[in-house]
């Protein structure tokens, strides 16, 4: 009797296996599902945490983006023969006392005209108290409302500490986590010299430790260059800032010019900041609503020159960054640390759009689609 086939052996050989790479593409498909997964819930659970340990997070934080600034002026004082320790000192001290120089020219004039804000308020309200008349049908309205409702206008206040009083409260806290950050800019600079020497010593230039400090060195030769040459432009937007406010008749022109400076480092929002200040003391110091709107509206124009053909031109389509992006940094950061969240927002944007140039840029639309998760960054292929 013949050998009779077996049914099993040919359904399993009748079954078609799946070539050697298509499983590969589908176990690295499965793990960057899991990345991305991963990924989502650090994007979602990152910002509370950042909020809630502030005091942990912000300190290295500040102290990263002021390593990356102060690095190249740290390299030039090393090369010129200072060690590593004193080259990293002397770099933060002149950080440090630019700083301090600054705020004592902006500040002291700010506190003597914080002052007269109150005088500038009643000049302004009384200036505009015809247009509020026009407007009296809305107020009339909602009491009307109100009675048909039967509700009744109450007016609430709440008691809250003095500007002193939180000024007080604070100092302590914020001395602190200032020199924590210090000390981190400190340490940070000083290992960074020490890795740098002891790389450029190894006789093994292949390996993974080589190739992540010339991404990070590639990182803060972008970042640290587009912040020079931001400072740069928005030195020269304070220089003419405060020659128009001395010519404006306008009090203390070397503080307009310092808080032109400053403000111009927040994009989008510190030039609005500046024309509603400039309109406050324009207003409330000039003889006609007209002559009181000049100061304002000649700093728009100056702000639209800037925005749209200085900076393009010096920085190149290579140091753009998006606006939109832009902007969700400020909102995002200044939501989860304020006002240093807002100042830092932008150091850190240019940080990880460098650090995605050189490491790959996520392509979840193209993985959606069939594409490999992460884009070869720029900087890999040098």
């Amino acid at each position: 009797m013949a050998d009779m086939p077996d049914p099993d052996l040919e359904t399993a050989a009748a079954v078609p296996r799946l070539p050697d790479e298509w499983a590969g593409d589908t176990r690295e498909r499965l793990q960057s599902a899991i990345l991305l997964l991963l990924m989502a819930g650090l994007f979602l659970a990152l910002p509370f945490v950042l909020s809630i340990g502030s005091v942990v997070f912000l300190p290295p934080v500040t102290a990263l983006v002021f390593t990356i600034i102060l690095a190249p002026l740290a390299d030039r004082l090393s090369r010129i023969g200072l060690p590593g320790m004193l080259a990293s000192l002397l770099a933060i001290l002149i950080m440090a006392g630019g700083i301090v120089a600054a705020l004592g020219l902006i500040l002291q004039p700010a506190f003597a005209m914080v002052d007269q804000v109150p005088d500038m308020l009643a000049v302004v309200s009384r200036r505009f108290a015809e247009w509020r008349g026009n407007l009296a049908w809305i107020n009339d309205f909602n009491r009307q409302l109100a009675r048909l409702m039967g509700h009744s206008p109450r007016e609430v206040v709440l008691a809250s500490p003095s500007v002193i009083e939180q000024v007080a409260f604070a100092t302590p806290s914020v001395v602190l986590e200032v020199l924590v950050t210090l000390l981190m800019t400190f340490f940070m600079i000083e290992t960074r010299l020490r890795v740098q020497r002891r790389l450029a010593q190894s006789a093994h230039s292949a390996n993974a430790s080589v190739r992540i400090a010339r991404v990070m060195r590639d990182v803060q030769d972008r970042v640290a260059g587009y912040l020079l040459t931001v400072a740069l432009i928005n030195l020269g937007i304070g220089v003419i800032v405060a020659g128009g406010a001395y010519a404006f008749g306008l009090s203390a022109p070397i503080m307009w010019g310092g808080l032109a400076f400053v403000f111009n480092f927040l994009p989008y929002i510190g030039p609005l900041a500046m024309m509603a200040l400039l309109g406050l003391v324009g207003l409330g110091t000039a003889s006609s609503v007209s002559v009181g709107f000049v100061p304002m509206l000649a700093f728009l124009g100056l702000h639209a020159i800037e925005a749209n053909f200085v900076t393009p031109a010096i920085l190149g389509a290579r140091l753009t960054v998006s606006p939109v992006a832009i902007l969700v940094a400020i909102s995002f950061f200044s939501w989860i640390w304020g006002v240093p969240g807002a100042l830092l927002s932008v150091p850190i944007l240019l940080i990880i759009e460098a650090m995605l140039d050189n490491l790959g840029r996520p392509n979840v639309i193209g993985f959606l689609l069939g594409e490999p998760l992460f884009r070869p960054g720029s900087g890999l292929s040098r």
